[in-house]
This record gives C-alpha cells, structure tokens and sequence, in this order.
C-alpha cells in the first residue's frame, strides 16, 4: 500500500515538473521582443543609376548598386520584427504557479500580515531590519509574498536587488522559481489557494 502511494505521488510530481517546464518555456518564449530589422534591396537607399551598361563590358548583368551581391546592398532573407505568441490555458497556467508553489514548500517562512501592516517608513533600512528577523543570508534571492498591495512597503524594497515584493493574487511563474527563500504571509496563504485552485495543494 504505500509502495504505491509513493508510485502515485512520485508520477504525480513528475507530470507537475513536466507542466511546470512546458509554461516556462511558454512564457519564456512570449516575453522574448524579435526587434532584429535588415533592409531589403527596394529598401536600400540609392542605386537608382544602373552600374554598367549591359553588354560589352565582360561583367555580369547588374542592374543597381542596392542589389545583395554589392557592399553596402540589402539583405537576403534578413531578420525582419515579428511577433512571437504561444498559447497556454489559464487552468494549465494557474495549476503550473501553483505546483511549483508547493514544490518549493521547503523554502517558505511564514510570519504575520501585521509585520508590514503598520510600515510607515519609506527608508530601506527599516525595511531590512525587519528582514533580518528571519536570519537569511544577503546573497539569497528573497520573494516576499503579501496580502494587500504595500506601496511604501514597495518602495523601500526597491532598491534592494535580491528582494522582491509581489501580492498574493498576482503570482508568476518565473519569480517563484527564480528566488531562494519565500516569506509568505499567513492571510496570503488562502488568497493563493482560491486564485490558483487546490488540484496541488
């Protein structure tokens, strides 16, 4: 009996890896901006005179200086801005934030919502006090998650590079996989599991 419970939980997190991959390599995808622009020959300025005459000279016909086969020409098959979109279902999105939520399980420190409530301060150094309550390393990347949008609380956060503040119900994939420790407020905890499901929890 729990040889195959622990068959089914280990498929289980096999096919949440697999989706967890497949929306990051989704949103990876969609967020890349193709900006990369080459001129074609019609595009090139000048080359309005034909180069040489068209017989006699022993060249080959050529019938402007614009042409790819000159410096200075256009481009072949150049890269041209295009967009690039790949779909993902909202269920599949939601169910992928919320597995590689309960993957990192290990790394969540929970505290009170009131910690940030009153934060009164703009200054970054009221905010890091605050932080190194939890005793984590400064080289971590710390994802803090809040009920409520915190804007003052945003704003000493800001110039701290490994810390990052985001709201319950605004979740993304990339921050949560990206970050080393997650400090998750215990109100935020049911904000996430009606936004996101309980398929995983």
């Amino acid at each position: 009996m729990e040889e195959k419970l622990f068959l089914e939980n280990l498929e289980r997190k096999k096919k949440a890896i697999g989706l967890i991959h497949r929306v990051y390599l989704t949103n990876l995808k969609n967020s890349r901006s193709h900006t990369a622009f080459t001129k074609t020959k019609s595009e090139v300025r000048g080359g309005g005179k034909k180069p040489w005459r068209q017989k006699g000279t022993g060249n080959a016909r050529a019938g402007s200086t614009r042409s790819p086969l000159f410096v200075g020409g256009g481009v072949i098959f150049g890269p041209k801005p295009h967009l690039v979109s790949k779909k993902i279902n909202k269920k599949e999105n939601r169910l992928a934030i919320l597995s590689a939520f309960y993957l990192r399980k290990k790394d969540f420190i929970s505290f009170e919502e009131s910690l940030f409530q009153n934060f009164d301060s703009f200054k970054t150094k009221e905010f890091l006090k605050i932080i190194s309550k939890f005793e984590i390393s400064n080289e971590k990347r710390i994802l803090v998650i809040i009920a409520k949008p915190n804007k003052k609380l945003w704003l000493a956060s800001k110039n701290i590079k490994n810390v990052e503040i985001v709201v319950a119900n605004c979740l993304n994939l990339k921050q949560i996989l990206h970050t080393h420790q997650i400090l998750l407020s215990n109100s935020s905890l049911d904000i996430i599991h009606s936004t996101y499901g309980k398929q995983y929890a």
